[in-house]
């Protein structure tokens, strides 16, 4: 319990007099003329001590007759499954077992993955009601988070004291990478809108087997797909157009390694690879493709096997959810030669990462020109935004000249790198962390119309 504003006040009054009448004890050579009042100050200091032991008694019976904390029963309701990054919503249910009703302030504890807002809230309990307190949760970090108490505090029914408790309650949530941008991706598809974040979808005609349409032939179009029995019928050129090929095996390679411990604007560049891989996966299981995913840094961190169809992104949210970067280097020789012994069929190997300088890339060119592979190999590499920034900025002094050009020669370097790995078949993005989610989602959508795969 904790003494109100009210107690406080009224102790230190009562408690004056007493004072005062000790001092005359004390020091009566040194308070001329307390001597007359001696009498008086005694009687008063009595009157103080009576009403001190009164004050006493009244707060201590304002304890008894107040509703105690166990009369409140709490329930928190949340999802076990929250997205990092964006604003989940939470709600405590107080439900009353009083006779009397309670000024409630009600505070959440999110533990250290999470934060919350809207909160602490004031309600009123009524007696033997329920009353609910909205909020949100906002986490952090990805990963397995307890939400471990609630704090309940409410003055007693004179105003003398605060109650306060902490209320031991416990609710496990797990926090995936942002799966709303799924949900969004969705309601932009429905209303013809994904040009809005990125995406150009364009129709995809190809040379699979799987018929979709006949049209009129135009220039350009392989005489092979002319459908002669409907040109005889129309007395026109008609073409057979196809859809592309579905049933295609897509391979997510995500680097863990410490360099993915790098930030920007507060997220990790492993969280954006994270969740550009899941968007990714959620179109092309759209598309009727098998998915795979791979993380690793200097071991295989997790490998979950091919799924297929949109509830498949079940399964690879439940199996990325707590990945968090190493501290060890990723071994990229390792990653390519486990895949060789998991999956032999020939597939879309996009491998996700970050590097500092051309050396590593030149390691990730030799890992990845697996000739003997049925592999198409691509390379998404997220460029290192402080770097650029660097090089880009105008020098004022001796020292901000040299970063530049340092900046600038590293870059160079990684670009000349880039460029041989694209001489060698290797497909290259070159992309910074805010542009991944769009410019992968298109590069995959352009190689499925081109039929690369």
């Amino acid at each position: 319990m904790i003494p109100s504003k009210l107690l406080i006040t009224l102790a230190v009054l009562l408690t004056t007099p007493l004072l005062l009448g000790g001092a005359v004890d004390v020091f009566p050579d040194f308070l001329p003329g307390i001597g007359q009042l001696d009498v008086s100050g005694r009687s008063l200091a009595d009157v103080a001590l009576l009403l001190n032991i009164l004050l006493v008694v009244v707060a201590g019976v304002d304890v008894m007759i107040s509703p105690s904390p166990n009369d409140i029963e709490t329930e928190r309701e949340i999802s076990d499954v929250l997205s990092v990054g964006t604003s989940n919503p939470a709600k405590i249910i107080l439900r009353s077992k009083s006779r009397t009703a309670m000024q409630l302030s009600v505070h959440d504890d999110p533990g250290e993955l999470c934060e919350t807002a809207k909160l602490p809230q004031r309600v009123t309990l009524l007696p033997w009601k329920e009353q609910s307190v909205s909020y949100t949760v906002t986490p952090l970090k990805r990963g397995s988070a307890t939400l471990s108490a609630v704090h309940l505090r409410f003055p007693t029914r004179l105003k003398l004291w605060t109650r306060h408790e902490v209320r031991p309650l416990e609710t496990v949530v797990r926090i995936y990478p942002d799966i709303r941008a799924v949900y969004r991706y969705e309601l932009m598809a429905s209303k013809n809108r994904l040009a809005e974040i990125g995406v150009r979808m364009l129709r995809m005609p190809g040379q699979g087997r799987e018929f979709e349409r006949l049209r009129e032939y135009r220039y350009g179009d392989e005489i092979r797909q002319i459908d002669w029995k409907a040109t005889a019928r129309q007395r026109e050129l008609i073409t057979r157009e196809f859809n592309v090929e579905r049933n295609q095996n897509i391979v997510l390679m995500v680097d863990c390694g410490r360099f993915m411990r790098n930030e920007t604007d507060g997220v990790s560049y492993l969280d954006r690879a994270l969740n550009s891989a899941i968007m990714l996966s959620y179109i092309a299981l759209g598309q009727g493709d098998n998915v795979s995913l791979m993380a690793f840094s200097n071991r295989i961190e997790r490998f979950i096997r091919p799924v297929r169809g949109k509830p498949g992104i079940q399964a690879i949210l439940r199996s990325t959810y707590d990945i968090q970067a190493s501290d060890k280097a990723a071994d990229y020789n390792l990653a390519l030669e486990y895949l060789s012994m998991v999956q032999r069929k020939r597939a879309l190997v996009i491998l996700i990462t970050f590097v500092t300088d051309e050396v590593q890339l030149s390691i990730i060119g030799e890992s990845l020109q697996l000739r003997s592979l049925p592999y198409l190999p691509m390379c998404v590499l997220l460029q290192d935004v402080g770097l650029r920034q660097m090089a880009d900025r105008i020098p004022e002094t001796d020292l901000e000249a040299f970063h530049t050009s340092a900046a600038a020669q590293i870059l160079t370097g990684q670009a000349r790198q880039v460029a041989a790995m694209r001489e060698n078949g290797v497909m290259m993005v070159d992309t910074s962390p805010d542009l991944l989610t769009e410019r992968l989602i298109n590069e995959y959508l352009m190689i499925k119309m081109r039929n690369m795969m």
